[in-house]
C-alpha cells in the first residue's frame, strides 16, 4: 500500500548478474519502496507484477547508508591552508573560510554531496550540519527540499555550536549561536520534517557538534527535546587525543563520561569516530547501545586513529559507516569507505 493509500506497483528485478542475497538468483521484488519478495533461480515471483526490469548486466546489493557527513564541506576540498593539519587546526584553519557560506554555495553542496553518495552505491544519506552563519538559517530546510528533489532517503541532523572561542570553545564567535536560538529551530524543523513512521523517506535528528563547541546545557535539552520528539541523537566523540586532553582540562571528565553526565548514554545516540575509548568505556558505550559511526577515510587523512570497530560491535554497539566531511576526505564515495574500513581491519 502506497503512502497515499493506493496499491503500490510491483517490480521484478529480474535475473541479476549477481546479486548480494541469499536464495536470491532470479532477483527480487519491490513493492513500493519494500523488497516484497526474493527469487530464486529459474523461478517466477508468486506475486502478480506490474513491470520487469532485466537485471542480466547488472549486480544488485543492498543499498548503503552514509552515517555521517557534513554536505559543506564539498566546497573546501583539499584546500592548500588546511593539508597536513591535525583535527583542531585543521578546524580552525577552514572555519573563516566556512563562515562565508552562502545560501545558494550551500544548496550546490549539498546536491553535489547527495549525488555522489548516490553514485557510489548510498540510498540512505545522513548529514551534521552544524554551521548556521547570518543568512544560513534555513540550512536544514535546504537540505530537505534537495533530498525530495533528488529522490535519496535522508537523515538531516540540526547541528549546532554554541561554545566560542571566547568562552573556552574552539569555534570563532561568528559562527556560534546561543542555546535558545538553536534549540528553538530545532523544535521547528522537527515540527515541520520528522517522520518517526517506518520507511519515511526524511527524518531530523538532533546533533550539537562536540565537546568543545557547545555547552552541557544545549547537550542536556537537545536529549529532553529528542525524548519528546522521538528521534535521534548525533555528536562527534572520541574523534583525536586533543578532544580528550580538553575534556579533562574543560570538565575533569573524559568524554564518555561527559557523555554520560548530559544524558546521551542511550539507544537513541549514535557518535560520528569513536576512536580515543579505553576498554571499560567500550565496555559502557555497547551496554547502552550507543552507535559509533566508523570514518575510516577521513580518519586516515587527519591522521585521527583507528576506530575499535570489532571491540565495539561486540560490546553491543551498533558499528555504521560514514564518508565525513568531504574537506576530510575529498570525496562523498561511500563505496571507497568500505573498501578502506575492510583494509584498516584487516
Amino acid at each position: 500500500m502506497a503512502a497515499d493509500g493506493t496499491t503500490a506497483r510491483c517490480l521484478w528485478i529480474r535475473d541479476p548478474l549477481a546479486i548480494l542475497a541469499e536464495g536470491a538468483d532470479g532477483g527480487i521484488v519491490v513493492e513500493g519502496s519494500r523488497i516484497a519478495e526474493t527469487v530464486p533461480a529459474g523461478a517466477r515471483p508468486s506475486l502478480p507484477v506490474d513491470e520487469t526490469f532485466d537485471a542480466g548486466r547488472h549486480v544488485v546489493i543492498p543499498g548503503l547508508v552514509n552515517t555521517h557527513h557534513h554536505f559543506f564541506q564539498t566546497l573546501t576540498r583539499a584546500h592548500p591552508i588546511a593539508i597536513n593539519k591535525p583535527l583542531f587546526p585543521w578546524l580552525q584553519a577552514l572555519y573563516g573560510i566556512w563562515g562565508r557560506l552562502t545560501p545558494e554555495a550551500f544548496r550546490l553542496a549539498t546536491r553535489l554531496a547527495y549525488t555522489e553518495l548516490l553514485l557510489s552505491g548510498c540510498t540512505t544519506a545522513g548529514d551534521h550540519h552544524y554551521l548556521f552563519p547570518r543568512g544560513l538559517e534555513n540550512a536544514v530546510d535546504i537540505q530537505v527540499e534537495e533530498a525530495r528533489s533528488l529522490g535519496i532517503r535522508a537523515v538531516v541532523t540540526r547541528g549546532s555550536m554554541s561554545l566560542s572561542e571566547k568562552e573556552g570553545g574552539l569555534p570563532p564567535e561568528t559562527l556560534v549561536q546561543d542555546d535558545d536560538t538553536i534549540l528553538a529551530d530545532s523544535e521547528r524543523v522537527l515540527r515541520l520534517f520528522h517522520d518517526p513512521e517506518p520507511g519515511a523517506m526524511v527524518r531530523i535528528g538532533l546533533a550539537p557538534c562536540s565537546p568543545f563547541a557547545v555547552t552541557k546545557r544545549l547537550m542536556r535539552e537537545s536529549a529532553a527535546l529528542a525524548e519528546r520528539h522521538d528521534c535521534r541523537l548525533h555528536t562527534h566523540l572520541g574523534e583525536t587525543l586533543d578532544e580528550n586532553a580538553f575534556c579533562l582540562e574543560a570538565f575533569g571528565q573524559r568524554p564518555v563520561d561527559y557523555l554520560e553526565e548530559v544524558g546521551w548514554m542511550t539507544r537513541r545516540t549514535w557518535l560520528a569516530h569513536g576512536i580515543h575509548f579505553n576498554d571499560e568505556e567500550v565496555r559502557r558505550l555497547g551496554a547502552a547501545g550507543v552507535g559509533v559511526c566508523h570514518c575510516p577515510t577521513s580518519n586516515m587523512v587527519l591522521a585521527s586513529g583507528q576506530c575499535r570497530t570489532c571491540e565495539l560491535e561486540a560490546a553491543g554497539s551498533p558499528v555504521g559507516l560514514g564518508v565525513d566531511g568531504s574537506a576530510s576526505n575529498d570525496s562523498s564515495n561511500l563505496m571507497e569507505g568500505v573498501r578502506h574500513a575492510l583494509m584498516i581491519n584487516r
